[in-house]
């Protein structure tokens, strides 16, 4: 089954290109280039409430976000902050906790994945 990795963001942040590339740097250095990305752009708070957006940039991979935020985090068209592990905040998400979450929730790679 192949996984659904999704980037959603707003274009009125200017952080969502790095973390597209910090998302498939962690994916190749798991072994797993072939996992697509497909980008959603968010346009209006009523489809931001709708997908639960809490901010750009915001990752899933089948429908989970790898790095949750907090419970309680309001849903709009904002830029989000994510907490690096040595406690900076930053507008992409620490790249081993990326890494981490990855691994916990994207299925083996199939015999026809493998490069």
């Amino acid at each position: 089954m192949t996984p659904v990795v999704e980037l959603l963001y707003w274009d009125g942040c200017p952080s969502h290109p790095a973390a597209l590339a910090d998302l498939r740097a962690a994916l190749a250095e798991l072994g797993r280039p072939e996992v697509a990305v497909t980008l959603t752009e968010v346009t209006s708070d009523a489809q931001a409430s709708e997908r639960g957006f809490v901010g750009s940039p915001t990752l899933r991979v089948d429908g989970v976000d790898p790095v949750p935020p907090p419970p309680g985090e309001p849903s709009g068209l904002t830029c989000r902050l994510y907490r690096r592990r040595d406690g900076r905040h930053s507008p992409t998400p620490d790249p081993a906790d990326l890494r981490d979450a990855l691994r916990r929730l994207l299925p083996p790679p199939t015999e026809e994945s493998r490069p």
